[in-house]
């Protein structure tokens, strides 16, 4: 059944908010893949903020225009059956969704991305952004750097002690 043209407008005004306030729509092929596995996919990317969306490229590229950022957006490589993640709360959440699911099926590909400023990143780029760890592991691992040089000196300056004790003991015995 053929869309309405007011429908079609509805369409275009939602993506267009939606590009407008994401800070990463990620592009990605899905041609192959189930309807179960869009699912799983649909539901582990609401658990993360981000909003997967299967829609005409002609839509989109309407969407693009409409927007002050997007507007000059290259849209070449809109092309084929595109899935659209956009993320309005963590730029990388989008690109990790896709790329947990791409690991489980090979049908998934990127394609691009578009950043909130309207620059379009490309597939290599937004697969790299993928496979950054979660600002949580990023955090905690700064913080074991930085502790790391504080236990050593502590550890050291304890045996030294431990160390002066017992010859201390040694002596008086």
């Amino acid at each position: 059944m053929a869309l309405t043209k007011e429908k079609k407008n509805e369409i275009v005004a939602e993506l267009a908010d939606l590009l407008g306030s994401s800070k990463m729509t990620v592009i990605a092929k899905y041609q192959g893949t189930t309807v179960k596995a869009m699912q799983e996919l649909r539901r582990n990317a609401e658990d993360n903020g981000t909003s997967i969306k299967v829609v005409k490229n002609r839509l989109v590229k309407k969407a693009l225009e409409s927007t002050d950022t997007h507007k000059e957006a290259d849209t070449s490589d809109l092309q084929g059956m595109l899935m659209y993640a956009f993320n309005a709360d963590d730029e990388v959440a989008p690109a990790q969704v896709l790329h947990a699911m791409a690991k489980k099926e090979k049908q998934i590909e990127f394609v691009g991305a578009y950043d909130a400023t309207g620059n379009y990143i490309s597939a290599d780029d937004v697969k790299a952004l993928a496979e950054l760890p979660s600002r949580e592991t990023m955090i905690a691992t700064v913080i074991a750097t930085l502790k790391s040089p504080v236990g050593n000196v502590t550890s050291g300056l304890a045996g030294n002690i431990h160390g002066l004790l017992d010859a201390v003991a040694a002596k008086a015995e």
